[in-house]
């Protein structure tokens, strides 16, 4: 079969990917093959690139960690159960984890005590294939009615989003205010999950005007140009006061600056975006109690939330599809900003 593989060697996308024709797995005791159906192209994915530059990693390996498609085989041993079997649609949990740590029990193998950024494409072969093997039924979601290609990208560019709102929901009471800040993949859904799931007024903030009028259409109350003026403009808004929930999906030094600004007193300033930026601390750096904290990912059970979410049209993906063999150029639109919304690759698309 042909997969889109990491294979190291340097930071330039061409360089360090390549479309391989490898072997079709075959699923062993407990496990499931999936037709994959589409997997969502990540910034993250961008990250593992300039990582594999940077250091040794275990190359080639396939990539794709939003993973959707349909159940083709179970392995021996691995047992159906209503919803999951096989021919039928599912969207893959991306986090994996050993399964029996305190954490993995309650469902959050994304917070896994004994393994670390363990899934397909992070670790192991991901979704940007034919095929995908699973290594239990745990990770897999019934979709019922929706399309795998639809449901993909919210195995992580909607989970994560999700989880970070879930957590900030006690603090979003009428007359709230929520800032998101990059508009782009994740931070389109931010919106939208915000204006399902709370009276908060929610303000974008993207230095692309572009993306800003996407998100202005799917609900955002106020959009703000990123910039030197972007952290008044934004308290002007609000009153002069600071936001209860921000969340930086960014990650970049200007951005996380730009959250501790808007933030409130006893607020919530999320972390989501892998930017490798930082945020000096003292005691006057930030509100008083605004708590800070990053997040990975989110449980399997908010993956259920989510999917029922979405079946009952609370929100869009903004989305492009594209076949297997243009995933170097999505990944090239990804880099240069060009790509606008989320990417899926399709491995049967013409």
């Amino acid at each position: 079969m042909k997969a889109f593989q990491l294979i190291g060697g340097s930071a330039d996308v061409d360089e360090t990917t390549a479309l391989n024709e490898v072997p079709q797995p075959d699923p062993g005791p407990g496990q499931v093959l999936v037709r994959v159906g589409g997997a969502g192209a990540c910034h993250s994915d961008v990250s593992l690139m300039e990582f594999s530059a940077a250091g040794p990693r275990e190359v080639p390996m396939t990539l794709g960690h939003e993973n959707a498609g349909w159940i083709e085989a179970f392995g021996p041993g691995t047992l159906a159960t209503p919803g999951l079997e096989v021919g039928a649609p599912v969207a893959v949990y991306g986090a994996w984890g050993c399964g029996q740590c305190q954490n993995c029990r309650k469902g959050m193998e994304n917070y896994c005590l004994n393994i670390s950024a363990s899934g397909p494409g992070l670790s192991v072969d991901g979704g940007m294939a034919e095929y995908l093997l699973v290594p239990a039924t745990r990770y897999l979601v019934p979709l019922d009615d929706m399309a795998p290609v639809e449901a993909a990208p919210l195995t992580d560019a909607g989970l994560t989003p999700y989880h970070a709102i879930k957590m900030g929901l006690p603090l979003l009471v009428p007359g709230s205010y929520a800032v998101v800040i990059g508009a782009g993949g994740l931070g389109h859904l931010a919106v939208q999950f915000l204006k399902a799931l709370s009276p908060a007024t929610v303000i974008s903030v993207d230095q692309r005007e572009s993306a800003l009028k996407v998100v202005a259409g799917l609900g955002a109350d106020h959009t703000v140009v990123a910039g030197p003026g972007a952290a008044e403009e934004i308290r002007g808004i609000m009153g002069g006061r600071g936001a209860e929930v921000v969340l930086d999906i960014v990650g970049y030094d200007d951005t996380l600056a730009l959250a501790a600004a808007v933030a409130s007193p006893l607020g919530r300033l999320t972390v989501v975006g892998v930017g490798g930026g930082t945020l000096p601390f003292n005691f006057f750096a930030f509100p008083y109690e605004c708590s800070v904290q990053s997040t990975y990912w989110g449980s399997v059970t908010e993956l259920h939330e989510l999917l029922a979410l979405a079946r009952a049209g609370h929100f869009s993906v903004h989305a492009t599809e594209y076949p297997l063999d243009r995933a170097a150029e999505v990944y090239r639109k990804m880099v240069d900003g060009s790509l606008h919304g989320r990417a899926v690759i399709v491995p049967d698309a013409g």
